[in-house]
């Protein structure tokens, strides 16, 4: 009922940067937050930074002063500008979102995720 698109990852130098871009399409009746989480190989899937309907953000220790997460002005898109890349930044990254959905008379509110997008930064 909800797809998420994401695009913009690639390989960059350390210290580079590079910006990610998440479009959510479907039965969307609102979006309550939509973030980027990221997962490196043998590693947990982990939260990079969030950003709720209200235009409140969260960003991971790691990230803080990097990396900077928008929404669109459709607020059905979600941006991730990654500045000052470390290697230890290289993982697919993944765009979520917090969607109430409506499909006829039922709606349900859960968690949408991208395919994910490799993003690789080498030394």
């Amino acid at each position: 009922q909800v797809q998420l698109v994401e695009s913009g990852g690639g390989l960059v130098q350390a210290g580079g940067s590079l910006r990610l871009s998440c479009a959510a399409s479907g039965s969307i009746f609102a979006i309550k937050a939509m973030g980027w989480y990221r997962q490196a190989p043998g590693k947990q899937r982990e939260l990079v930074a969030a950003i709720t309907d209200g235009g409140s953000t969260n960003y991971a220790d790691s990230v803080k002063g990097r990396f900077t997460i928008s929404r669109g002005n459709a607020k059905n898109t979600v941006y991730l500008q990654m500045n000052s890349l470390k290697p230890e930044d290289t993982a697919v990254y993944y765009c979520n979102a917090d969607a109430v959905v409506i499909v006829g008379t039922r709606s349900w509110e859960s968690d949408y995720w991208g395919q994910g997008t490799q993003v690789t930064v080498s030394s």
